[in-house]
């Protein structure tokens, strides 16, 4: 075996699949990244340079008839609800659209309005990479 079949193994779906996009919101502009690792998806929304506040969102599996969800905050604001809100919806659309992978979050926003926030959602879902 050589060494070339040993990266292969280790990694399978490399490089990681990944798009890249700008739009402008409420005079923003809001750089996105979507990235599909092989076990999670992650999305970097930025009007500031840097990665801001970084969620994780998941689906819970149980025996329940509705699906439920887990959105925690792993660095940065932890007192914004809409941010928490925004992880939510990205992820019970993924899931609704056969997605089961976690989502890992990134928002470095200047304007953490209602409005902003739809923004990016909803061009995450229309340029999904899922």
């Amino acid at each position: 075996m050589n060494i070339d079949d040993n990266v292969a193994s280790l990694t399978p779906k490399f490089p990681v699949s990944q798009l890249n996009f700008s739009i402008e919101i409420k005079g923003n502009k809001t750089e996105i990244i979507i990235s599909s690792y092989e076990d999670h998806f992650m999305v970097v929304a930025t009007q500031i340079g840097a990665m801001g506040t970084i969620l994780h969102a998941r689906k819970e599996e149980g025996m329940s008839i509705s699906p439920t969800f887990n959105v925690s905050v792993l660095f940065g604001k932890r007192d914004e609800p809409m941010l928490v809100a925004c992880a939510r919806q990205l992820i019970e659309h993924m899931t609704l659209s056969g997605v089961s992978k976690p989502l890992v979050l990134s928002l470095g926003l200047k304007d953490h309005s209602v409005e902003t926030l739809k923004g990016i959602v909803s061009a995450v879902i229309d340029k999904r990479l899922w």
